[in-house]
Parts: structure tokens; sequence; C-alpha cells
């Protein structure tokens, strides 16, 4: 096939790809919202095709099903988040907790993006949820990611190393999630981004290697 034949031939197909991920960015913009508002199980596909314009056969021709939607936007997420902490340098310690604060700070800025994750976590203890398998493995991943910067902390002797880093891991994940939950339910009463830097400030404090 000539040259110009094949960049023609090749020029459609580009065309048709770019379009189709833009639906689809769509699709997870409007099901993220649906999802955020009326949880997974009191959302319908009728109501996301609405949202984004288009019919429910389209919707289903980029996502087969609700459970499958919602499994790629979280996990979609999951993965920009982990490009995020790569690309700002694996904070270790105090660092890491820093770090946190500003992630809070972004979330203040996407309610419908904190809200899913909030729905989606509560949701995903009850029987059969798809999400289930999800929210494990998050929770195992988070804990382990953070474990590693209180263990950078220690090697660091920015914290004491008589320490339990999984434990205090665990701990610090508790807090953010439980400050953003009460958050949600309550914007104009709490700051989460004050109560959990004046939080992570005492946690410090209690980990120096001259507080034992």
């Amino acid at each position: 096939m000539p040259a110009e034949e094949a960049q023609a031939s090749a020029e459609p197909r580009a065309h048709g790809y770019a379009v189709g991920q833009r639906t689809r960015a769509r699709i997870q913009g409007a099901a993220l919202r649906e999802f955020a508002e009326y949880g997974y199980r009191g959302s319908t596909m009728t109501r996301i095709a609405e949202r984004v314009g288009i019919s429910e056969a389209g919707l289903r021709h980029h996502f087969r099903s609700k459970d499958e939607l919602l499994v790629e936007i979280l996990r979609d997420r999951d993965r920009a988040s982990d490009r995020n902490w790569e690309a700002a340098g694996r904070p270790v310690g105090k660092a890491d907790l820093a770090y946190n604060r500003r992630l809070l700070e972004l979330n203040v800025t996407v309610p419908d993006l904190a809200r899913l994750f909030a729905v989606v976590v509560g949701e995903s203890v009850t029987v059969e949820h798809p999400a289930a398998e999800w929210a494990r493995e998050r929770y195992r991943s988070i804990s382990a990611t953070m474990a590693y910067s209180v263990r950078g902390g220690i090697e660091s002797g920015e914290y004491r190393a008589d320490i339990d880093p999984d434990q205090i891991a665990r701990q610090i994940i508790a807090v953010m999630d439980g400050l953003q939950t009460q958050w949600l339910l309550d914007p104009e009463r709490i700051d989460l981004v004050a109560d959990f830097e004046a939080y992570a400030t005492g946690l410090i404090h209690s980990l120096r290697p001259d507080a034992v």
C-alpha cells in the first residue's frame, strides 16, 4: 500500500479513537457524579446515559455494566494518585504528612470525588458489593505506602525507632478518612485541612526521638 493511502487509512481510525476516548471520559465524569450522589445501588445506567446525552446502548458500548464502570473510575483515580505520589518523589516522614495535607486541600476543591470514595468505601462492606475487592486492595496499598513513609522517617532520624510503622500508617489513614467524612457531612463547621494539620503536628511531636 502506498504511503499516502496508509496515512489516509490511519487518520480516520485515529480520529475515531480520540472521539471514543473523549466519550469515555465524559461518561466517567457523569458516572462519578451519579455514584457520588446516589451511591452504587441507587445509581442507574439510564440516568448516567442521560447525563452524558447519549443512549443507554451507546453507554453500554463503552462500559458493559454498572459494575465495570464503577470499578474503572475507582482504579483510574488510584492510578492517577500513584502517578502523583511518584512525581512528588515518594516523600517520607514529615514530608509525606505535608504531602497528605496537600491531598486534602485538593479534595476540598473536588467534593464529588471525595464523596464518591466515602460512599463507595461505606457501601463496600455490604454483601456482594462490586467494589469490595477494590476497597480491600486500596487499603492494603495505601497502608503499605504510608508504612513505607513512616519507616523513611525512622531511617532519616525524624521519628524514633521503637514505633510500629504499620500501626502508625493505619492510624494516619483512619484520621484522614474520618475527618474527610465529617467534612462531607458538615463542611461549614469542619475545617478539613486545619484539623489534619493539627493532628500531623501532634503526631510529629509524639514521634520525635526525644519524645520517649
